[in-house]
């Protein structure tokens, strides 16, 4: 799936839910980093996703839960989470998720991937309204969720590092992945993953 940079940040002027709100200057701990596995892991790999990218979610379901048993917990990998955003929604629901507390950021992910049609694509229903509830089975209220959407200081925030991470990686396309300064982009099965990191590690 493919984005232009500038075409985003138009769309978040218009951001029905978004308004001015003014954040402290203080750091914001919604953006510390969100990984999973050992800092000391003889491989990192950070993936740029998008929450309603189908190819992110096929590959949350079909390959990641693999990746999880046989490298990450076994301390081979460290996995970096990184926001891509490829539409209004996508933002919205990366805010969400870091929004809740980090102990609950992968598994709202993972849930957010295996239920991806019948929130993010449900025509009967508004998307939004639909994560809202997620976000709810999640713990989160409905006026965190609210306040959350509606934090446009937060929203610019996850844009410019996307926007960094385009400039400085040429990510264009969902999911992409990283390792050791290398990238591929697109869903793959395990075994042509493992074969990219060994090989960009090499």
């Amino acid at each position: 799936m493919f984005i232009k940079r500038r075409s985003l940040l138009l769309l978040l002027g218009s951001f029905p839910v978004l308004a001015n709100h003014a954040r402290a200057a203080a750091p914001d701990e919604r953006l510390t980093p969100r990984v999973l596995g050992r800092a000391d892991a003889k491989y990192k790999v950070t993936e740029f996703f998008s929450l309603t990218c189908t190819h992110c979610a096929a590959f949350a379901r079909e390959t990641m839960p693999q990746i999880k048993k046989e490298l990450i917990e076994t301390g081979q990998l460290q996995w970096i989470f990184a926001d891509f955003p490829l539409d209004r929604l996508a933002l919205a629901a990366a805010m969400v998720a870091r929004a809740l507390p980090i102990d609950r950021y992968e598994p709202f992910l993972t849930a957010l991937f295996a239920s991806q049609d019948r929130w993010a694509f449900n025509r009967e229903a508004s998307p939004l309204e639909e994560l809202a509830k997620m976000a709810m089975l999640a713990g989160m209220s409905r006026q965190t969720f609210d306040a959350t959407v509606n934090d446009e200081a937060f929203a610019k925030a996850i844009l410019a590092a996307q926007e960094e991470a385009e400039r400085k990686y040429n990510i264009s396309a969902t999911p992409t992945f990283l390792c050791n300064g290398k990238t591929r982009a697109g869903e793959m099965p395990y075994d042509a993953f493992v074969k990219f990191i060994t090989q960009a590690q090499s």
